[in-house]
């Protein structure tokens, strides 16, 4: 099977797709979307994923997008990180689904807000009110983290993969690492699997790349 992720090192959505993939011993080769340059609004990209958004993961005839989506897939394909049973498989969903709304659907924007807009156009009120928001979902992380090394079960799951997606990036949006110790301790475990890189060193772009 060839699998193609379609994918740039800047996108936490992106990295949860090539973590999975690559912790669950799966071959993928990355294409870059050049999307500051508005790779992901082209025909031919859009023609791959209506939505215009990165990443989409192309498995021999199958296409998919959404990283939840692939994350799925790869359980499905290889038996791995999607819960011991149908009760932890419900709390993976449910970890997966927080994390899109709570974690990565607000620290990403937060990000790209405070990174990738040219200072002039960061909107200052946005970037307050989603600062509240992003903290209040790393002390959620941090208060669950407290007494567990996963978040379900008592292995790594894509609700790890989920919720990490943003987590290991250098540009500051509100998250302090060192002043999250239950946080910090579950990244070092992710860090400890055989197989994991950083995001810059699993998948091309970088904002080195455009300084």
């Amino acid at each position: 099977m060839m699998i193609k992720l379609y994918c740039f090192g800047e996108s936490g959505n992106a990295y949860k797709a090539a973590l999975t993939l690559t912790l669950a011993g799966l071959d993928w080769t990355p294409v870059y979307v050049d999307f500051f340059n508005g790779g992901a609004r082209s025909p031919e990209f859009l023609a791959l994923n209506p939505m215009g958004e990165v990443p989409v993961m192309v498995a021999d005839d199958l296409v998919l997008s959404q990283s939840g989506v692939m994350q799925t897939w790869v359980t499905e394909t290889t038996g791995r990180f999607g819960g011991r049973d149908t009760a932890e498989a419900r709390e993976v969903l449910r970890w997966m689904f927080w994390d899109n709304h709570k974690m990565s659907g607000q620290a990403g924007s937060l990000r790209f807000m405070m990174n990738f807009l040219p200072e002039e156009k960061r909107p200052q009120e946005a970037i307050r009110w989603l600062s509240g928001r992003v903290k209040a979902s790393l002390q959620t992380l941090e208060r669950v983290l407290r007494d567990r090394d996963w978040l379900v079960g008592d292995g790594p799951t894509t609700a790890d993969f989920a919720c990490c997606g943003y987590l290991f990036y250098p540009e500051p949006f509100g998250f302090d690492r060192r002043a999250l110790p239950a946080i910090d301790a579950w990244l070092g475990r992710i860090e400890a699997l055989p197989g994991w890189k950083h995001p810059y060193d699993m998948m091309p772009g970088s904002p080195a790349d455009r300084a």
